[in-house]
């Protein structure tokens, strides 16, 4: 297919609205804050062009108190499963050979009703049922969303324009067909722009999803099924199921159509997945695409020439926005002895100054970690480390469930590099400094690289370039996106593709065109218009 023909409109960034006292913004989110909150919901499984509702139901409820219900979501059985992934296959039928164009309106429309209509109630359930203040939902579940809806559908394009090279009398040209099957999306809570993303860059191009978001994110994956029919979606495109993880992810994987599976999460989950795949190998119709974004023991590394107030603050917002809940956010840091005192004044100082509490309070900084199993962990290794010899608490350390799942942001300093919480994936407002001297500034590179059986995000400080290239080189296989004198969280969409190797997944980057090549399945097609009449080559006289 030739260049040029491709009119959509060109991607940009979704601005963020500031949400400062007095802005309209502002006054609009608080109101559907309330009016949500105050309301209760009943969220059923959307299978093909049904809304199902079993009556075997949990109940939702905010991390910041857990006390208080937002309603009930209900659970599929087996069945249901097998209803899901036979009413994907149906719906592939037409859905794979719509053209390209009009999948690719559906989700430019999403975009549009996310950043009008739909903004302040995607930010809002996402506020109330995932704990993030109205700042980390803005840039969450309104603008990465966005970004991934319209970057996408530039991507997509970019990737048909992309043709090989005919010759005279020959027609080469490449299709870029849909996989065979249905792809299993499975979605995070901690980022609602990737439950909503990894079921719908697939779907954009030319599949069918069974999606299974996380029993924590469900409110707003609510919305965001509400805001694909608004756009258009075919039912049975996207299936959003819910209900025994383990249950519905051995029936999916159980299926000959399985075609590939989009997941963030964690570690051990994908890999007793990628296990199973591979014992189920001769049952599948076609390999299965098999992508990921894992965990992640994120870490920032400070040169002697790094300026102390800069890392201070790198610290603070890289360890504890959203409660350390990113995926990204830094748990792990070098810090040289020369700086470190000025480095720790400005950290505890900030530390102190946070507040926590619930959303609706735009003050507070923090909030809660998201359920009660994340707080026990969290809260047992803050304990250890009080009780170690190796590990002093030097800010933060509290915690109280009496309403929600608190956690003070926490400050650990070690004398040990391979302590427990430089190498564990936390993930809670818990970061972990390991002092070192000046002078093995180059040594301490290999212990950041070695440390963590994680890959994911990483961030070095220096004003020396020399030293920058030195350690760019030493982590080169330490973090799949790679900070230089910035904090190691807030990639974008179409600017920083996100991804990691080694434990942190297939690094197949988010928000990028390389990702989008992994729903594919290229048919190359020669045409030749004066077909040969005889076998005889010239070399033959």
């Amino acid at each position: 297919m030739p260049k040029g023909i491709y009119n959509v409109p060109k991607a940009v960034n979704e601005v963020v609205k500031s949400y400062a006292p007095g802005s309209p913004e502002r006054e609009q989110v608080l109101k559907t804050y309330k009016e949500l909150y105050n309301s209760t919901v009943d969220i059923p499984l959307f299978i093909g062009n049904e809304e199902i509702k079993t009556g075997d139901t949990k109940r939702l409820f905010p991390p910041f108190d857990h006390q208080h219900t937002l309603g009930q979501y209900h659970q599929a059985d087996k069945a249901l499963v097998e209803k899901a992934i036979a009413s994907a296959l149906e719906a592939r039928k037409k859905w794979a050979t719509m053209p390209w164009e009009h999948r690719a309106a559906i989700f430019l429309k999403a975009a549009e009703l996310l950043a009008g209509p739909y903004r302040s109630k995607i930010n809002a359930a996402t506020m109330i049922a995932q704990g993030k203040t109205v700042h980390q939902a803005e840039i969450d579940s309104a603008c990465e969303f966005i970004d991934f809806l319209r970057f996408n559908v530039q991507f997509m394009t970019e990737i048909y324009a992309q043709q090989p090279v005919s010759s005279e009398g020959i027609w080469n040209r490449l299709e870029h067909r849909p996989l065979e099957g249905f792809v299993y999306a499975i979605t995070p809570f901690n980022f609602t722009a990737i439950s909503g993303n990894l079921p719908s860059c697939v779907a954009l191009m030319g599949n069918v999803v069974v999606w299974k978001p996380s029993a924590t994110q469900i409110y707003s994956a609510n919305v965001i099924m509400e805001v694909f029919q608004k756009a258009g979606l075919p039912n049975g495109v996207i299936n959003m199921i819910t209900g025994d993880s383990g249950m519905i992810t051995d029936t999916i994987l159980d299926s000959p159509d399985f075609a590939g599976i989009h997941f963030t999460g964690s570690t051990g989950v994908f890999n007793s997945m990628w296990a199973k795949i591979g014992q189920n190998i001769s049952k599948y119709k076609t390999y299965p695409r098999i992508v990921g974004e894992t965990g992640g023991k994120d870490f920032v590394w400070a040169h002697p020439s790094s300026n102390p107030i800069e890392v201070a603050t790198a610290l603070t917002r890289g360890s504890f926005e959203y409660q350390g809940q990113k995926c990204s956010a830094a748990s792990r840091a070098y810090i040289p002895t020369s700086i470190w005192n000025a480095v720790k004044d400005r950290l505890v100082a900030d530390v102190k100054s946070f507040k926590m509490g619930s959303p609706e309070d735009t003050s507070n900084f923090v909030s809660a970690v998201i359920s009660e199993s994340s707080f026990d962990k969290l809260a047992k290794a803050i304990d250890e480390a009080k009780a170690s010899s190796e590990a002093e608490v030097i800010v933060g350390g509290g915690y109280d469930k009496s309403k929600g799942w608190f956690i003070e942001p926490t400050v650990i300093v070690t004398t040990n590099p391979k302590y427990d919480t430089m190498e564990t994936e936390l993930f809670g407002p818990v970061l972990t400094v390991y002092v070192y001297e000046d002078a093995k500034w180059e040594e301490s590179l290999k212990l950041v690289d070695e440390t963590s059986i994680y890959a994911l995000t990483g961030a070095i400080f220096s004003q020396d370039r020399y030293a920058i290239d030195v350690a760019t080189k030493a982590l080169v296989n330490a973090a799949g996106n790679f900070y230089i004198n910035d904090k190691p969280t807030g990639a974008v969409v179409g600017q920083q593709p996100f991804g990691g190797a080694r434990a942190s997944g297939t690094n197949d980057k988010a928000g990028s065109i390389l990702n989008l090549l992994r729903w594919v399945s290229p048919r190359t097609i020669k045409e030749t218009f004066i077909p040969a009449t005889d076998y005889k080559y010239p070399f033959l006289g």
